[in-house]
């Protein structure tokens, strides 16, 4: 059974930092790219940030500069360092595990910028 959960979500006041955490079970987590999604009140699922195999990134032009994907193929877990956030940045955010033609979502965690 394929299992990835996210935790490390909550409320943070803006130019604040979170760090999401997406740990894998289930499957060989070191031939997946893993990808961080978001999805804020009323609009479509957006891609974040990816990590592939060979741990080469790709950002939003949206975060980039202020989040930094990573992964540990060890621990079969993903990371999601968010600085400086943004009210904007409050969403729900995924984990993604894809492989050829599987794909694997976690639950989300909410993370909420306000003051």
């Amino acid at each position: 059974q394929v299992q990835l959960v996210e935790s490390g979500g909550g409320l943070v006041q803006p130019g604040g930092s979170l760090r999401l955490s997406c740990a894998a079970s289930g499957i060989n987590f070191s031939i997946y790219a893993m990808y961080w999604y978001r999805q804020a009140p009323g609009k479509q699922r957006e891609l974040v940030a990816a990590v592939s195999i060979s741990s080469s990134t790709n950002y939003a032009s949206s975060v980039k500069g202020r989040f930094t994907i990573s992964r540990d193929n060890a621990k079969n877990t993903v990371y999601l360092q968010m600085n400086s956030l943004k009210p904007e940045d409050t969403a729900v955010y995924y984990c993604n595990a894809r492989m050829a033609t599987r794909s694997y979502w976690g639950q989300g965690t909410q993370v909420t910028v306000s003051s």
